[in-house]
């Protein structure tokens, strides 16, 4: 499975951002898609993930309540929607994939990344 992760940029606190994860593999349905972050000198974190029958979103503590993970297997898409940014949400974010049916928190239980784009929250 190849993903392509797409819609970063630099925006001012309090803006939004609607992130893209385009998957290259009909199988899409059937995986638990993610989205991670990670900023300069700190670990790989958890933002959000979504099981493979979509539904509700599974969100870090950070984000919950202003960002919405959501995905279109038609389209072999999943979207990160990033509403009230903060400058400490400034980070790379990468997509993720699991060939499972549970969700994980986990950045090692996922096995196929995409390239991150990069957020930049700033005034």
């Amino acid at each position: 499975v190849q993903l392509q992760a797409s819609g970063g940029g630099l925006v001012q606190p309090g803006g939004s951002l609607r992130l893209s994860c385009a998957a290259s593999q009909r199988t899409f349905s059937s995986y638990v898609m993610g989205w991670f972050r990670q900023a300069p000198g700190k670990e790989r974190e958890f933002v959000a993930a979504i099981s493979w029958s979509g539904g509700s979103g599974y969100y870090a503590s950070s984000v919950k309540g202003r960002f919405t993970i959501s995905r279109d297997d038609a389209k072999n898409t999943v979207y990160l929607q990033m509403n009230s940014l903060r400058p400490e949400d400034t980070a790379v974010y990468s997509c993720a994939a699991r060939p499972a049916s549970v969700i994980s928190y986990s950045y090692r239980q996922y096995t196929y990344w995409g390239h991150g784009t990069q957020v930049t929250v700033s005034s």
